[in-house]
């Protein structure tokens, strides 16, 4: 079936008993898009993912995959995705390739077709000279890439990937996100040939990498935008605090008028500020932290960033 969007999901819910796991989250995303699903622990992210996939059935709702209804189509739905879970499992005793030939044929490739296929996807990842190598002695990164090997070897139309950077070093994660735009941008031709990808990630950096992000809590989709849209939530409530010591600094400005939250950034301080109130806020405290023997070295409103947003909806008020 011909759709504008690869998925498309509408007024999804799950409870485990009595708890909310996701609670009418409705979201869209085209071909060739990233769509990035932030939140705190908890949010309801990974349920989401599952909820697309299949894997857990919506109490309420309906996600339709690439024109297939996950409710009444599961199996044409799945046939179109490539799905990476937070545990990944690897046979370890088995070698890159195997394990490389085992997701190819249990997706149903041909003989024919799966050895070049998987030559093709070990290439793209950077596994091509550990073929042999058994799974259980690739490094982290090296796992992970062989898991989005595994979800891309079917030539998957969407591609759901729940936190597939966690617990990897920073070079990893940067080489992971380039296969990935990579991957995005060269999905060439007609839209039913060009990936969509949903996301889950804690890093506020790899979600500025989004074309769309979705940030989650407490089950619901609370906000969402593209990484910009997301900022201008925050748009000219953001002070920055340089000065010594840091511990008592926080505690003076916690304290000012017009201050809402205070969180530390490395050697700074980042100050959400009531709305309209950052320019007097930032002569406050010029006079406030000096009278209560702070050294103040800087203090300015800045653009905000994504964890200043990201902090702000994770502790507004339910």
């Amino acid at each position: 079936m011909n759709d504008t969007y690869s998925i498309r999901a509408k007024n999804l819910h799950k409870r485990f008993g009595e708890l909310p796991a996701v609670a009418g989250v409705s979201l869209q995303v085209k071909p060739g898009e990233i769509y990035g699903l932030v939140g705190p622990d908890g949010a309801g992210k990974t349920t989401t993912l599952r909820l697309l996939i299949g894997a857990l059935k919506a109490d309420e709702g309906e996600a339709v995959i690439c024109g297939y209804s996950v409710n009444r189509q599961v199996e044409q739905a799945r046939g179109t995705v490539g799905y990476l879970s937070q545990r990944f499992s690897l046979y370890e005793d088995l070698t890159v390739l195997e394990n490389i030939r085992f997701f190819a044929e249990v997706r149903g490739l041909p003989a024919s077709e799966w050895q070049p296929r998987c030559m093709e996807i070990l290439d793209f990842v950077g596994l091509a000279p550990y073929t042999d190598r058994r799974a259980g002695q690739l490094s982290g990164g090296m796992k992970q890439k062989l898991g989005l090997a595994s979800a891309l070897v079917s030539r998957p139309r969407v591609l759901l990937l729940d936190e597939p950077t966690t617990g990897v070093d920073p070079v990893t994660r940067q080489d992971f996100w380039q296969l990935l735009i990579h991957l995005v941008a060269n999905s060439a031709g007609n839209s039913e040939e060009k990936v969509a990808v949903v996301i889950s990630t804690p890093y506020m950096d790899e979600a500025a990498r989004c074309h769309r992000i979705g940030f989650m809590r407490n089950g619901k989709l609370i906000a969402e935008g593209s990484p910009s849209e997301i900022r201008a939530l925050l748009n000219d409530r953001v002070v920055e605090l340089r000065g010594d010591p840091l511990p008592k600094m926080r505690e003076v400005a916690s304290g000012v008028e017009g201050v809402e939250d205070v969180h530390a950034f490395g050697d700074r301080l980042h100050l959400r500020v009531k709305e309209g109130q950052a320019d007097v806020v930032v002569s406050r405290m010029k006079v406030t932290l000096p009278a209560a023997g702070i050294q103040l070295i800087e203090v300015r409103a800045v653009p905000p960033v994504l964890e200043d947003v990201f902090i702000a909806l994770s502790t507004q008020a339910s």
